[in-house]
C-alpha cells in the first residue's frame, strides 16, 4: 500500500465527508487491522500504525514488522474488500456523528427547508444533509403542507437512530417566536433589544416581553416597526397568531399591569409566600383581564413567572372575609393568625395545607405539634371541599344522575307522610342542583306511588289513572297539576 495513495484517500475523504482525518486515519488502521487478522488469525498479537506525515503503514505480528511484500499479500483481494467495508463502516459511522454533532449544536436554532413529501399528518422536510420531522403534533393548528413549500422551523431535538440522525422539528415552541423576531428585527439580532420572557400558546396568541439598553430607542416600537411592517412579518409566518409585544420592568408592579394589556389594572397585591399576584380590576375590566378562556391571564402568569389571580375589590373583600370566617373555625388558628394568612394571599384550605411548619410558627408563634395539626386539618378540608366540588360538576354534567344518587341517601327521608305533603314540589328541571332536599323528596314520593300501582288489588284502577293513552310520551307531565284537570285530559 503506498502511503501516498493513503494520504490522497484521507484529503478526499475530509474534504467531500468534512469528517476529520484522525478519525478517517483510524477507519484504515482498524480495516488493515481486520485484514491482518483474517490472515494470521486470532493467535497472534497484531497492531497497526499509519505515519500521519507520509501515510505508510507499519504492521507488527508479535512484536516483528512485517515486510512490504507481506502486507501486500495480506492485502489481498478477499482481505481487501473486507477492509474495504470495515473503511466503509467507520466512515458511515464518523459522517454519522459528525451531522449529530452539527445540528446538537443547533438546538432551539431556526432552520429551513422544503417539503419533500408528507405522510399521515407528519410533514418531511429537506434540509440539505438530511431530513427533518415535522410531528403533527408539532405543527401550527390549521396549518397544512405541499410538497415543494417552504417550511421554517426550530430543532427541537436530534437523535441517533441506527446509522442515521432524526432532527425533530417544531413550529409550536416559544423559541419558533424568538428566532423570528431575531431574523426580521435587527435590534433584536443585534442585542440592542433583548427579549426578556415570552409565553405562547401556538396558533392563538403569543406574548413577548421586550427591553432595551438604550434608553432613547422604543422597544416595543421597533419591534412594531413602521406601520407595523415588522411584526406583520412575523404574525403571517405563524399563520396569523396573534402577538402582544409588552415592556419589560423588573418590577413586578409594574410588569404585571403590562402584562395583562389591553386591559386596565387598578391594583396589584403581591404574595411572596405562595409566589402569587392578585389583580384588582373595575368590573367591566374583568372579561378583558381574564380574556377568552382564561387565555389572556394564563399568558400572563407564565410571562411574568408567578400566578395571577383577577378579581374586582367586591369580590377581594367577600373572599377575605369567608377565608378569616374559615380559617378561625380550625382548632388552634386564632382570627389575628387567620387574618395574617389571609394578608398573605392564604384563601383557601388547600394554600393553607402546602405551607411551611417554620412559616406558620412565624406567623402564629405556634408550637410544631400545632403547625402539623393545622395543617392536617387543613388538608382534610382541602380533601372535602375537592369532593364536593367534584360532586358538583358532576351534577351539572348530568342532573339526572345526581338526583338518583341523592334518592339513594336515607338521610334526607322525611319523618312522616304529612312532611311528604308538605314539602313544595319542584318541577322545574334548573332547580335540580340549587334545591337537593325537596327534589329527593319529590322523588321518593314518586316511587310510593309506583309501589302503589304494583300492588295486585289497585294495579288495574293506577293504570286506568296514571297513563293516559291519549297523552303523547314526548309531552312533559306537570306534576303541579290538581286530580281535576287530570280528569279532564282522560276524558
Amino acid at each position: 500500500m503506498d502511503g501516498k495513495e493513503v494520504l490522497r484517500i484521507v484529503d478526499a475523504i475530509q474534504r467531500d465527508k468534512s469528517i476529520d482525518k484522525e478519525i478517517v486515519f483510524g477507519g484504515i488502521e482498524q480495516a488493515i487491522l481486520s485484514a491482518a487478522r483474517r490472515h494470521f488469525g486470532d493467535d497472534h498479537e497484531l497492531s497497526v500504525d499509519i505515519d500521519r506525515d507520509t501515510g505508510e503503514p507499519t504492521v507488527l505480528c508479535d512484536g516483528d514488522k512485517l515486510g512490504k511484500d507481506i502486507l501486500g499479500e495480506i492485502l489481498g483481494r478477499v482481505a481487501a474488500q473486507t477492509a474495504k467495508q470495515v473503511m466503509i463502516q467507520k466512515i458511515r459511522e464518523a459522517e454519522r456523528d459528525t451531522v449529530f454533532d452539527e445540528y446538537m449544536e443547533m438546538q432551539y436554532q431556526s432552520v429551513s427547508g422544503t417539503v419533500s413529501r408528507v405522510e399521515g399528518g407528519a410533514v418531511l422536510v429537506n434540509l440539505g444533509k438530511i431530513e427533518g420531522i415535522l410531528p403533527r403534533g408539532e405543527q401550527i393548528p390549521g396549518e397544512s403542507f405541499r410538497v415543494g413549500d417552504r417550511v421554517r422551523a426550530v430543532v427541537l431535538d436530534v437523535r441517533k437512530a441506527g446509522s442515521r440522525v432524526k432532527v425533530i422539528l417544531s413550529r409550536t415552541h416559544p423559541d419558533m417566536v424568538r428566532r423570528l423576531f431575531e431574523l426580521e428585527i435587527p435590534e433584536v439580532a443585534d442585542r440592542i433589544i433583548d427579549v426578556r420572557s415570552l409565553a405562547r400558546e401556538a396558533g392563538y396568541r403569543s406574548k413577548v416581553a421586550v427591553s432595551c439598553i438604550d434608553s432613547s430607542i422604543d422597544c416595543v416600537g421597533a419591534c412594531v416597526g413602521m406601520r407595523g411592517a415588522r411584526i406583520k412579518n412575523i404574525v403571517d409566518e405563524l399563520a396569523g397568531e396573534r402577538i402582544d409585544i409588552v415592556r419589560w420592568n423588573d418590577s413586578l408592579q409594574v410588569l404585571v399591569p403590562n402584562s395583562l394589556q389591553p386591559a386596565e389594572v387598578e391594583d396589584v397585591i403581591l404574595c411572596p409566600m405562595l409566589g402569587r399576584v392578585i389583580v384588582l380590576v373595575r368590573d367591566d375590566q374583568l372579561p378583558l383581564a381574564i380574556g377568552r378562556k382564561g387565555q389572556n391571564v394564563r399568558l400572563a402568569s407564565k410571562l411574568v413567572g408567578w400566578d395571577i389571580e383577577v378579581m374586582t375589590q367586591t369580590e377581594l373583600d367577600e373572599q377575605l372575609d369567608k377565608t378569616v370566617e374559615a380559617f378561625s373555625s380550625i382548632p388552634g388558628v386564632s382570627e389575628e393568625l387567620a387574618e395574617s394568612l389571609v394578608s398573605q394571599g392564604f384563601f383557601s384550605y388547600y394554600d393553607l395545607s402546602v405551607i411551611e411548619p417554620d412559616q406558620l410558627a412565624e406567623l402564629g408563634g405556634l408550637t410544631a405539634e400545632q403547625c402539623e395539626q393545622i395543617v392536617e386539618v387543613a388538608d382534610r378540608e382541602s380533601e372535602r371541599v375537592e369532593a364536593e366540588e367534584e360532586a358538583m360538576r358532576i351534577a351539572q354534567k348530568n342532573p339526572a344522575a345526581a338526583v338518583a344518587k341523592e334518592s339513594d341517601t336515607p338521610e334526607s327521608e322525611p319523618e312522616s307522610e304529612e312532611e311528604k305533603q308538605s314539602e313544595p314540589v319542584v318541577a322545574e328541571p334548573e332547580s335540580v342542583v340549587a334545591e337537593p332536599e325537596p327534589v329527593v323528596a319529590e322523588n321518593e314520593a314518586v316511587e310510593e306511588t309506583a309501589v302503589d300501582v304494583n300492588d295486585t288489588e289497585n294495579a288495574e284502577e293506577a293504570d286506568e289513572t296514571t297513563v293516559p293513552d291519549e297523552v303523547p310520551v314526548e309531552e312533559p307531565v306537570n306534576v303541579e297539576n290538581s286530580p281535576e284537570e287530570s280528569t279532564e285530559k282522560q276524558e
